[in-house]
């Protein structure tokens, strides 16, 4: 459960403002020192005290945008939970000063600011607890290039936008707080078709593309949940020139997927019609398209091509006769 108010902002209790927090504060005043108290949706029950968000606070920003780089006017967010704010273990472990604190991270997220609207939309807000509760119960922590298969529109509409992808956050530095360091990553909305590409490309190549394509993001990938066209229905040439030959000539760099597996025993009858054995037994096995058999062909036949070339280079017949040289029993 959450509810927006406006921040007090640092100023307000400065003896017992806690300083992680604070930290972020003053990264956020340095960008934005016209708004010393922005909305904020905050969790009205702190995780710590056993709710279900793991984010205390997720400050909310106008941003004017840059007309000579062509950035559009948008709502910038940011959150507060994810890096360690308090320092006295009841989220995190404090691990020190150099290292990361807590989860090393916090989220921020772009949204294309509509002309009739005079605040921030809120949901946001709770796409980010989603993400963060995700981080909190796998601990699997986000790194730019990362993207997140969410199969729905971000703002549950009927939106196109609704996978993610995750980069640097292009303003915001990362800040050196009494717990550890903390950086921002970004999140960018994307197709069905630009999360594709960045599976079997990188997550990285597909953000280059949609910083060269201004309504799909431009300089700050800029999320506009209202675009209908693809970066590759934008510019088709996107697709044969950048995706497919860089898939060609550096492969895919995904390292692992996340899934949820589940067995059951389909020799015995179903119990009722909502036993999930009534929905396997008499369906035959989903088989694998031409294209994909293709694909799982070629990055097998690539992976055994780099394997089977040598780690280090051969030793020449001078050095190996050198080291089999009989040495003197002074040397000895």
């Amino acid at each position: 459960m959450e509810e927006m108010r406006p921040s007090s902002g640092p100023q307000a209790f400065p003896s017992i403002f806690p300083p992680g927090l604070h930290a972020i504060y003053g990264e956020c005043r340095r960008l934005y020192p016209e708004q010393p108290n922005p909305l904020q949706v905050t969790a009205i029950v702190k995780y710590w005290l056993g709710g279900p968000d793991p984010l205390d606070y997720v400050s909310m920003y106008r941003n004017l945008g840059n007309s000579s780089l062509g950035v559009p006017e948008h709502w910038h967010y940011v959150s507060f939970g994810l890096s360690d704010l308090y320092g006295d273990n009841r989220v995190h472990e404090y691990t020190g000063v150099d290292g990361a604190s807590g989860f090393g991270f916090e989220l921020s997220f772009r949204l294309k600011r509509e002309p009739e609207e005079s605040a921030p939309p809120t949901w946001p807000a709770e796409l980010m607890q989603g993400l963060a509760r995700y981080v909190f119960q796998s601990e699997n922590t986000f790194c730019s290039g990362d993207h997140v298969s969410w199969h729905s529109p971000l703002d549950n509409s009927e939106s196109r936008i609704q996978h993610m992808l995750l980069t640097e956050d292009p303003q915001m530095q990362p800040v050196q707080t009494p717990f550890g360091i903390v950086s921002f990553l970004q999140i960018v909305g994307v197709c069905t078709e630009e999360l594709h590409a960045a599976q079997q490309w990188n997550g990285q190549g597909i953000l280059d593309l949609l910083r060269t394509v201004p309504v799909a993001g431009g300089p700050w990938l800029i999320t506009d949940m209202r675009r209908g066209e693809t970066i590759f229905e934008i510019d088709p040439h996107l697709q044969q020139e950048r995706v497919d030959k860089g898939i060609e000539t550096e492969g895919s760099n995904l390292s692992g997927v996340s899934a949820k597996c589940a067995w059951d025993d389909l020799s015995r009858p179903p119990e009722d019609e909502e036993d999930s054995r009534s929905i396997c037994i008499g369906t035959q096995p989903r088989r694998l398209s031409g294209k994909d058999t293709e694909q799982i062909r070629e990055a097998l036949r690539r992976g055994l091509e780099i394997n089977s070339k040598p780690i280090l280079p051969p030793i020449s017949m001078q050095r190996r006769q050198k080291w089999h040289e009989p040495r003197s029993s002074a040397e000895s």
